[in-house]
């Protein structure tokens, strides 16, 4: 089992703006897909939190992003399961962990920071795009974690770079 964080933020470490627009990632050149469709191969798990969750029926009603993935939406509400989503809390984390193979923490800061907390990532993709907010919602917002990474590679896509780790002290 491996989780993988995979997710692009700007050279000043935010994931959005304060209202939760990620313009700022369309508007830089990149290079095709910039590595999302071979890294998406990769994984057969998603999990997300619910303002993710709410952002992407947002942006695109008519189509789940993610049809043929295993599907989880971290949350303290109580909302019914679809076919392809399962709503949980984080008490749900330990066996989650086990139970699938390839897992893509896709966000927000604050479900990061909870995988980050229990120790759970394994792997860091991080595309840094050239730009600067000034204010946003955090990649990495405060929390009780550290970790020690090892840079596996680093590729450039157009005008992003993307950064890959591996979590050295995990488990």
């Amino acid at each position: 089992m491996t989780v993988k964080l995979f997710i692009a933020t700007t050279l000043d470490g935010y994931i959005a703006t304060l209202d939760d627009s990620l313009q700022w990632l369309f508007d830089v050149e990149g290079e095709g897909d910039n590595g999302y469709g071979a890294f998406y191969e990769t994984i057969d798990t998603v999990v997300m939190g619910k303002k993710t969750y709410d952002w992407l029926l947002r942006e695109q009603p008519n189509e789940w992003a993610y049809t043929g993935k295993t599907c989880y939406v971290m949350t303290r509400q109580q909302l019914p399961n679809t076919d392809s989503i399962k709503f949980t809390d984080e008490k749900i984390l330990s066996e989650l962990t086990e139970s699938a193979d390839n897992i893509w923490v896709i966000g927000g800061g604050e479900i990061i920071k909870l995988f980050l907390e229990h120790h759970l990532i394994d792997e860091l993709q991080v595309t840094i795009a050239p730009v600067l907010l000034g204010a946003g919602i955090p990649l990495f917002p405060t929390g009780n974690y550290a970790e020690q990474l090892q840079l596996v590679s680093s590729k450039t896509y157009g005008q992003f770079i993307e950064l890959h780790y591996l979590v050295k002290n995990n488990h």
